[in-house]
């Protein structure tokens, strides 16, 4: 009798990252983990980079067709890879309370610098 999997859950971590961090200091987080899952030689996380170091996410028993399905999520020009800002967008949109607090979190961007 074949068995069924456990959905994978995941625990939205990222507001108390932002609240921690700061916007500067939370996006150097995002760009650390868009640079943990790359393919160093393509600079995009690709289906071949995520399932290699998907252990470092904690996610070592996901099949093919599950990473396939977080790549298509996440590739907006659909090159069947994700860019950094496409890694980006991917992790903001998966964070229900970071997508309320959108707007915020943009002009904190946008206006620190000035």
């Amino acid at each position: 009798m074949a068995s069924k999997k456990s959905p994978i859950v995941f625990e939205d971590y990222f507001p108390a990252m932002m609240e921690k961090l700061g916007t500067e200091g939370f996006m150097k987080e995002l760009t650390n983990g868009f640079q943990l899952l790359m393919d160093t030689e393509k600079k995009v996380i690709t289906f071949e980079s995520l399932k290699r170091n998907s252990a470092l996410l904690g996610l070592e028993g996901m099949s093919d067709e599950e990473i396939m399905c977080m790549l298509r999520e996440g590739d907006i020009d659909g090159d069947g890879a994700l860019d950094e800002m496409e890694f980006c967008t991917l992790m903001f949109r998966l964070s229900p309370a970071l997508m309320n607090n959108s707007k915020e979190l943009l002009e904190e961007a946008i206006f620190s610098d000035l």
